[in-house]
């Protein structure tokens, strides 16, 4: 079987919340949300198609906004793939989930459906709105019911990052399949997230034993250890060595930015990463996917500009995350993971 080739596709800016650290409308609240028409998204769907086809992969849809659910030609587009038998994932907010609703998601091929949970509950209704935070954990199990599988995924912050072991509990109880965090990327003239190296370090290290504690109780939730600062921890500790046999100017793993991964957002604009917000590389409308893929997105792949991953031994497996540094620093994609402890 081809492998999967992943589009992040915003086909609406419209949204039931206004979070505090949304990219969308954090520097413009007064923002005219944005949406693709049915033609927008057919062509679209058929220059996705035309990228696979030229580099020999399946489409997987990563479907989100605003809220996918609210655009009016969403059922029309999951129509569409289902067709086609395409997977999707959805990545949403609970509001307008029903039994009917999940089941429907289901039968068009939707594998998983992502919500948030950013703080325990004063917090996260702080972020997001009053009332999200029960209702995102109440609407797990009638995704689990659905045979969808739940993620809950915790943008982490200054703000909230003494609660995520709350966060985990409250996600477990809920019966979550799958939990992640990535760390918050500043926008507009914010460049601090406030969350010290060490600190950092020690949040990784509080949440391993969370996690294999969990698992070893026979729990069902599936930690996806998400931030590639995870495998610089995992070699500190001994469970992550480097390979014998790898190649020296192999990328195994780490960052998927211009690699396996782009961003179509509901102008149109293709993006090499979201939270990269100086990454625009196009516009689906007017070039095809493939060839932007081929040049412009070649920017995003001249490993030897990372500033301190560069001179590290795991750069071709981890390389941290280049949205954070470049958010935090003035919009260098290649500047050093603000979080990053390791010693050069």
């Amino acid at each position: 079987m081809k492998p999967y080739f992943s589009f992040q596709w915003h086909i609406t800016d419209e949204c039931d919340q206004r979070c505090k650290h949304c990219y969308i409308f954090a520097e413009n609240t007064g923002k005219c949300p944005d949406r693709m028409t049915r033609p927008q998204m057919e062509a679209v769907l058929k220059n996705c198609r035309d990228f696979c086809e030229t580099f020999g992969r399946q489409p997987y849809f990563y479907l989100t906004g605003g809220d996918p659910i609210l655009h009016p030609e969403f059922w029309t587009l999951l129509d569409m793939f289902k067709a086609e038998a395409i997977p999707f994932t959805i990545m949403g907010n609970p509001f307008h989930l029903t039994d009917e609703v999940c089941q429907r998601l289901h039968e068009c091929g939707c594998l998983r459906y992502q919500l948030s949970i950013d703080g325990i509950e004063e917090t996260h209704d702080w972020f997001r709105k009053p009332g999200s935070y029960k209702t995102t954990l109440e609407k797990v199990a009638m995704l689990n019911k659905a045979g969808i599988r739940s993620i809950i995924m915790t943008t982490v912050s200054g703000k909230n990052i003494d609660e995520v072991p709350a966060i985990i509990d409250a996600v477990v109880a809920a019966g979550a399949k799958v939990y992640a965090f990535a760390r918050y990327c500043p926008t507009s003239e914010e460049k601090e997230n406030s969350i010290s190296p060490q600190r950092y370090r020690k949040l990784l290290e509080d949440c391993d034993k969370i996690f294999r504690n969990y698992e070893a109780a026979g729990y069902d939730t599936y930690f996806n250890r998400k931030d590639h600062l995870w495998t610089l921890y995992d070699y500190e500790m001994g469970r992550f060595q480097i390979p014998k046999d790898a190649e020296p100017d192999m990328i195994y793993g780490g960052c998927n930015c211009g690699n396996g991964h782009l961003t179509i957002l509901s102008t149109g604009d293709v993006y090499a990463c979201r939270r990269v917000q100086n990454s625009r590389v196009g516009n689906v409308f007017d070039k095809r996917l493939a060839d932007l893929w081929t040049n412009e997105f070649e920017a995003y792949r001249d490993y030897d500009k990372f500033q301190k991953c560069s001179k590290c031994e795991l750069k071709a497996w981890c390389r941290g995350c280049p949205a954070v540094a470049s958010s935090t620093s003035d919009g260098d994609f290649y500047a050093a993971d603000p979080q990053c402890w390791k010693k050069i």
